[in-house]
């Protein structure tokens, strides 16, 4: 099966915005969403406790950034999007969490420019498992390690694969039976349809070992429920 292109990415999360600025209702197909937006965070400013400046990639209605910006207050904070109605959200929610500056770029984390060794903290929630082929994986791995200021941070939460074939048939399978409890055989049939489509995560192994090769160190699993994990890392 072709994946999605990033232009048909871009027009489902332009239709989208409402659902994804509302935790309790807009992510109910991410297992533990809310418990891993509370780690990262948390570990973020535990890592990096004087921290002014942070980027969120994939930033959807910025739930991330709101959640970050109340453990450091009035950051300096950069968003980025492919999609326009999702920054305009992020940015009408975040700036009225800080006072600090809040910037917003829309396009592809592996297109846009910006500056090297100015990031105290990089969030990424949800956004990697977009990613394709190896290669264009380690390339954004190596570009967010270079984004940061040495001590920074890195915090992912995504949906991951597994590295044994049965294995992740059997997870894959045991978070059909999640979707269906939650919302029904057919609920459960439409986000794998697009998982299918749209997706292609690595496996929590991977992104770890990606990181070390890149130069992360202290790289911490914060959690884990089947096909969905919270980790990060430090330059």
């Amino acid at each position: 099966m072709n994946k999605s292109t990033v232009a048909e990415i871009r027009q489902r999360f332009d239709n989208d915005v409402e659902r994804f600025s509302n935790l309790d209702t807009g992510q109910v197909s991410t297992i533990d969403a809310k418990i891993s937006l509370e780690l990262t965070t948390e570990a973020a400013k535990r890592m990096v406790q004087h921290a002014e400046n942070v980027l969120d990639i994939g930033c959807g209605a910025g739930n991330y950034t709101l959640m970050m910006l109340s453990k450091i207050e009035n950051m300096n904070c950069t968003l980025v999007d492919l999609s326009m109605p999702m920054l305009e959200k992020a940015f009408e929610r975040v700036s009225g969490e800080t006072s600090g500056t809040v910037a917003i770029i829309q396009g592809d984390i592996r297109e846009v420019v910006l500056e090297e060794n100015r990031f105290d903290i990089i969030l990424a929630g949800a956004v990697l498992h977009h990613l394709r082929d190896e290669a264009d994986w380690e390339r954004v791995f190596r570009k967010l390690f270079s984004l940061l200021k040495t001590g920074g941070c890195l915090m992912v939460s995504d949906f991951i694969s597994q590295e044994t074939s049965v294995i992740h048939e059997y997870i894959r399978e045991k978070y059909g039976d999640y979707l269906e409890a939650h919302g029904g055989k057919e609920y459960r049939e439409r986000v794998l349809d697009y998982v299918e489509k749209e997706d292609s995560p690595r496996s929590l192994n991977f992104q770890m070992d990606l990181m070390k090769k890149v130069g992360f160190h202290n790289i911490e699993i914060l959690h884990k429920n089947l096909c969905f994990a919270a980790f990060g890392g430090m330059k």
